[in-house]
């Protein structure tokens, strides 16, 4: 009996077992409404009711989503904002601001390109309009990564307030002025007698412009980096280890056609060089309407920017799901040190310089960021020079020459970081693949720079400078004996075409006597220094000597240049997404952000700072007149030897290129060195999680 009964208490608990669970089956409870669960997660978002944990991945696989939060703002979380928590929409976002702040990058280089053309500008305040902006984002580069690593949403809501504030400082020197630029009223045509104005004082919309501009500049500075250094390391933990590439590729994608609109959308605002020198003609920068387009665009930038406070304030700092998918990112072999492989590191400053001498002493970090400040330096050589080069090259207006580098800086740069990104999360390449694939790219577009040399015109005679007057006159003096009775200067460029197919600086040194205009067109008459070629005959009998502009090089190599210009930046931004994931997967998680902070330093350092001076040094050293004016200032360059020009700026691209690619080469066999093959990523894919919904805990 005493061994029976256990048997039979055995089978009676089973039968309760079994009834309850019919019981409970039958019994249905309400289902909880979704404020009810978010309520409790916003309140420990809001006041941080228990302490944070670090995440790590139990025996048993399950990863604690406790970090994970609701969509809100605030402790105010609404059901209907979780439908875009997630990576997708912020990606949205993130992008429209990222292209704002890139069309206020290209407007900014348009009027500052501009200013300098049509005013006489220090050198100290040559640097600091042109500089501010990499100053200012080099020194905050370092502490916005490693303190604003652990509030990413906030600094991103910064960075947006931020991006308003300074295109409305950019916008604030267009209201009304007065007259303000140092002219000298002479007449364009041979006269023996000359009216001259006086020097006028510096007024005040230069003073105004120079400085708001260069605060805008060290605003929007500061502003960049939280974008491409916080933005960056947020995208990358929240998807999976090989659709990075894609989502970067599409932010940086967005910043190069942020900043090609701004070029397309200010080249319209830029002046032609005034071609009449009357001195009845006024300045034509006091346009008020001129003024206020510039106004308005800036304007319109800034609400866009702060259109974006709202939307990224509502992100969580943890993705849903992003917790499962660093813990499935730790599970494979790192690329470094064992002993770095948990770093935790505070928030004090001795922690700073701790992380910041980790860094340091990593080869392959720091090679990785000289070759993308080498890289960088042919995208912004091509923004700095191309709309110069287009214009002396293929004899094309202002307006024209800057919408066209506009035009392939668009497609061009924005096509090749998206590919370079799609093609490296397609392949799913290991580390050595991600370098092997920069240097292949790199070859390439050195291979096609050496054909870019070959795509140029044959430059057209100009008077005093490459043809001689007929024999009359000197190279280098603009002064023959059949103009030296005209009194003519050479402060206002104003070039027209003779008959004989020579181009003369103004109707002036041509020895025009007088000028009609028909149908909207001018035409010279009567012009000494020309006596060959064909005549034209006007309605009215009289024979046109010369037109105003530039001469027709008969050259047609224009969409051969551009084509070969285009598949250059194509190939050469291939490598920017590689280079941003392989300076990621070489550094512990915990000093990625830092490592992004160290690489633009030394990109402002070694490429953004330096890269402007050796481009536009390399260009002045190719003029071959310059301006001069009576209040004895120098200004800009009139006229360029264009062999000359062609061959600096090609020869700097190929010079920076071949340089990503020793860099990209000692960072391999750096790493190939210390690292064995089987250290290499694993072919392990770490999957985008689908976030189930929590049940309510009955």
């Amino acid at each position: 009996m005493y061994e029976g009964a256990p048997r039979r208490s055995e089978g009676r608990d089973a039968d309760l077992g079994k009834a309850s669970k019919k019981s409970s089956k039958s019994l249905k409870f309400p289902k909880t409404r979704p404020y009810l669960k978010l309520f409790p997660r916003a309140l420990i978002r809001f006041g941080g009711f228990r302490k944070r944990k670090k995440v790590q991945p139990s025996d048993s696989g399950e990863v604690d989503n406790s970090l994970e939060q609701p969509c809100g703002v605030g402790c105010v979380a609404s059901p209907c904002c979780e439908c875009c928590n997630n990576i997708r929409c912020f990606m949205v976002f993130h992008c429209i601001l990222v292209i704002c702040q890139g069309v206020i990058f290209g407007l900014i280089d348009v009027s500052i390109g501009d200013f300098q053309g049509q005013y006489y500008v220090k050198t100290i305040e040559n640097l600091a309009l042109e500089f501010s902006y990499d100053i200012s984002s080099a020194l905050v580069a370092i502490f916005i990564a490693f303190y604003g690593d652990r509030k990413k949403v906030i600094c991103f809501v910064v960075s947006s307030f931020l991006v308003g504030l300074g295109s409305l400082l950019c916008a604030f020197p267009s209201f009304t002025e007065e007259s303000y630029q140092s002219k000298i009223a002479i007449e364009d045509i041979c006269k023996e007698t000359k009216v001259f104005s006086g020097c006028q004082r510096r007024a005040s919309f230069q003073s105004k412009y120079l400085s708001f501009f260069t605060l805008g500049q060290t605003v929007q500075g500061i502003a960049a980096m939280p974008l491409y250094i916080l933005g960056i390391t947020f995208i990358e933990e929240s998807v999976a280890t090989h659709s990075a590439g894609i989502y970067l590729g599409i932010a940086e994608c967005s910043e190069i056609i942020g900043y090609a609109m701004g070029y397309v959308i200010g080249a319209p605002l830029v002046k032609v060089r005034d071609q009449s020198t009357a001195a009845i003609n006024t300045t034509y920068n006091d346009d008020p309407d001129w003024k206020w387009t510039w106004w308005i665009i800036f304007l319109y930038a800034a609400l866009v920017a702060w259109c974006m406070l709202i939307p990224l304030s509502c992100f969580p700092n943890n993705m849903p799901g992003s917790t499962q998918i660093r813990a499935g990112k730790r599970k494979r072999l790192h690329l470094f040190d064992k002993k770095h492989k948990d770093l935790e590191l505070g928030i004090r400053i001795k922690d700073l310089f701790a992380a910041l001498w980790i860094l340091m002493k990593n080869p392959v970090l720091i090679c990785l960021a000289l070759s993308k400040a080498s890289e960088s330096l042919v995208m912004m050589g091509a923004s700095e020079f191309l709309p110069k080069y287009l214009e002396n090259q293929f004899i094309l207006t202002p307006t024209m020459a800057t919408a066209l580098a506009g035009l392939v800086l668009l497609p061009g740069g924005a096509l090749g970081h998206l590919l370079g990104g799609v093609i490296v999360s397609t392949l799913q390449m290991s580390y050595k693949a991600l370098m092997r694939f920069i240097m292949v790219t790199s070859v390439v577009s050195l291979i096609l720079l050496t054909f870019i040399v070959s795509v140029r015109c044959n430059p057209v005679q100009f008077a005093g400078i490459s043809e001689d007057y007929d024999g009359t006159g000197q190279l280098g003096n603009l002064t023959a004996p059949c103009n030296e009775n005209c009194r003519c200067s050479s402060s206002i460029y104003s070039s027209i075409c003779g008959r004989d197919d020579i181009e003369y600086f103004s109707p002036c040194f041509a020895g025009c006597t007088y000028s009609k205009t028909l149908n909207q067109k001018k035409a010279y008459y009567n012009c000494s220094c020309i006596k060959e070629g064909l005549t034209t005959e006007d309605g009215e009998g009289d024979f046109i000597d010369a037109r105003p502009g530039k001469c027709d090089a008969k050259c047609n190599k224009l969409p051969l240049f551009l084509a070969f210009i285009f598949s250059t930046l194509v190939f050469s931004s291939f490598c920017s997404v590689p280079i941003i994931l392989a300076i990621i997967r070489v550094v512990p998680e915990t000093l990625r952000s830092l490592a992004l902070g160290v690489s633009y330093v030394i990109l402002r350092i070694f490429g953004t700072i330096p890269g402007p001076l050796l481009f536009k040094t390399s260009g002045e050293s190719s003029c071959i007149f310059r301006d001069t004016n009576k209040c004895g200032h120098t200004g800009q360059c009139w006229i360029y030897n264009q062999t000359k020009m062609a061959y600096l700026l090609v020869g700097i691209c190929f010079l920076c290129k071949l340089c990503t690619v020793i860099f990209t080469t000692i960072a391999f066999f750096i790493y190939k060195h210390r690292v064995k093959d089987s250290t290499d990523i694993p072919d392990i894919t770490v999957k985008n999680p689908k976030v189930k919904k929590r049940k309510a805990d009955l």
